[in-house]
């Protein structure tokens, strides 16, 4: 988390146009399936361990240190560097209202917070149009960081789609941070967080938007990570 703030700061004070995707078991399997995100994920300044299994699996694999950077921490521990050093927020995402109820609880948590601006884009698809101007009202707020919660993986397309026509240093996907620290849906207990069990509480939260991505592709990494691991095939991201 510590290196994750240093390498943002940086950023920030560079004016570095980069963006950071924060990732899961559920990122990597859309990786597999799809060229353009495996490409809008590859091409991140930054990408890191969401998930405990990505983080058990690190730890595995390297010889370096890996914990785990879970988004909705990376956002408070952020915002409370913000408070102290004038960093701009805008938050782009969630559904209606959310972004706006989530900008106010963060600032009443964080006194000194600065709110650039919020928006909740529609769900259905932006025409050239309509995108470039929530561009210009994004730019024209001159955040410092852009919260994007779209979901993934359209929230790391999005990123990747408009970094360089975004003046903010840093943009930084978290998905359901939006909700959570909105008040909107529950978060897992921190031991649950710890020991793996987080998409356990939340298919038992939201079942019928969940199932395919806990039921479906987290067996199938794991199927996945043991043909690798056996040798008897490899895997590329």
């Amino acid at each position: 988390m510590a290196q994750a703030l240093d390498q943002i700061s940086t950023w920030i004070e560079q004016s570095a146009r980069q963006y950071v995707c924060i990732c899961t078991v559920h990122t990597i399997m859309e990786c597999r399936q799809s060229e353009e995100v495996r490409r809008a994920v590859n091409q991140a300044g930054l990408a890191t361990p969401d998930g405990m299994p990505l983080v058990w699996l690190g730890r595995l694999k390297s010889k370096h240190a890996v914990t785990r950077v879970y988004g909705p921490d990376l956002m408070l521990a952020l915002c409370e560097l913000s408070a102290q050093r004038g960093y701009r927020h805008f938050f782009y995402g969630g559904a209606a209202g959310v972004a706006e109820l989530l900008a106010q609880r963060l600032q009443a948590r964080f006194p000194g917070l600065q709110l650039a601006g919020t928006y909740a884009p529609s769900y259905r698809p932006a025409a050239y149009e309509e995108a470039s101007q929530t561009i210009d009202l994004i730019n024209q707020a001159k955040p410092d960081i852009i919260w994007v919660g779209l979901g993934t993986p359209k929230q790391d397309l999005w990123m990747a789609a408009h970094r360089h026509r975004l003046t903010a240093p840093v943009l930084i996907a978290v998905g359901a941070a939006f909700d959570f620290h909105a008040g909107r849906i529950p978060q897992a207990p921190q031991w649950m967080q710890r020991s793996g069990l987080e998409w356990f509480f939340r298919l038992l939260h939201e079942p019928r938007r969940l199932w395919y991505r806990y039921l479906v592709y987290n067996p199938l990494f794991i199927l996945l990570t043991l043909v690798q691991s056996l040798g008897l095939k490899k895997f590329y991201l």
